[in-house]
């Protein structure tokens, strides 16, 4: 149950109401940002709640127990609100939002009346809609071990232990000569074979996209020279000239891990572990079994 001030209470049974619903944003990098669906600007909880943002959200589902509900926040995209090169980035990702009920006239009148997390985001022309996921939704995360064949570590974390600064698992390189718009050729990658750098991570250190990072799709080592592929295009254009660090890529096998980074002693999956096949295999007459006899 909420416990509703006494300043709200009574206006609330005035008949007669001035409110207005205030979001406040908080990124993951600690910015926070406030908006408000009243025509001037409001502060209070040593934040400014901007107007004019265009900013507005769907009713609010409830319901008892622990399902997950949510809600969505429609606003505009600005560089003065929320642009779109940050929503691509992934800077919103997962922020925490806060609305709250206000008395526009008095804003000590307030009520918290939802707190949860930035879901899916969707961009169209100038605007954006994102679902706001309430708490009940951390109960669908995926807690502890998981018992598969491949690894659960990510790599260089301190359950995989491999260290990533090391320069065998690490190179810089520059963009010489751009092939689409997330493939690439590159310098300063000679030494390192065909495919070292597949599934790993790469993270600009100049250009447009400074201090981004994100997954290499594909790395190709030949006479050619080195080409990279990433998963997605960068919220800026990328350029001849844009520096780059990049560490090896891991597919989480036991293979990968034993051969690639001589880590099996530190390997976090279970490859001996039955797959499907096991369960739907049956037993053939005159073949060994698993323990050596014959099956007659």
């Amino acid at each position: 149950m909420r416990n509703i001030s006494t300043g709200l209470a009574g206006h609330l049974a005035s008949g007669a109401t001035t409110l207005c619903r205030c979001w406040r944003v908080t990124r993951r990098d600690g910015v926070v940002q406030g908006f408000t669906d009243h025509d001037e600007n409001l502060a209070f909880a040593s934040t400014t709640f901007r107007a004019g943002a265009g900013f507005e959200g769907s009713e609010i589902e409830a319901r008892l127990g622990f399902a997950v509900t949510g809600t969505e926040l429609h606003g505009a995209l600005s560089s003065e609100t929320l642009s779109e090169d940050d929503l691509a980035a992934g800077r919103y990702d997962d922020a925490k939002i806060e609305l709250y009920l206000v008395d526009w006239t008095e804003v000590e009148n307030r009520l918290l009346l939802r707190t949860g997390n930035l879901g899916e985001v969707r961009r169209e022309d100038s605007a954006f809609s994102a679902e706001v996921r309430g708490i009940a939704s951390r109960l669908d995360e995926e807690k502890g071990r998981i018992f598969a064949a491949s690894c659960d570590a990510d790599l260089g974390d301190a359950r995989c232990k491999i260290d990533l600064t090391d320069s065998a698992y690490r190179g810089e390189g520059t963009i010489v000569a751009l092939e689409g718009t997330s493939i690439f050729a590159a310098i300063g990658l000679d030494t390192f074979i065909d495919g070292w750098f597949t599934q790993g991570r790469l993270q600009w250190t100049s250009g447009a996209n400074a201090g981004l990072a994100i997954e290499v799709k594909e790395h190709r080592s030949n006479n050619d020279g080195v080409r990279l592929s990433l998963w997605q295009k960068m919220p800026a254009p990328l350029a001849a000239g844009d520096a780059f660090i990049i560490t090896a890529g891991c597919d989480k096998r036991f293979a990968t891990c034993s051969e690639k980074f001589s880590n099996a002693l530190n390997f976090r999956g279970f490859p001996h572990l039955p797959g499907n096949d096991f369960v739907v295999a049956y037993a053939v007459p005159g073949e060994p079994g698993n323990d050596g006899s014959v099956i007659r």
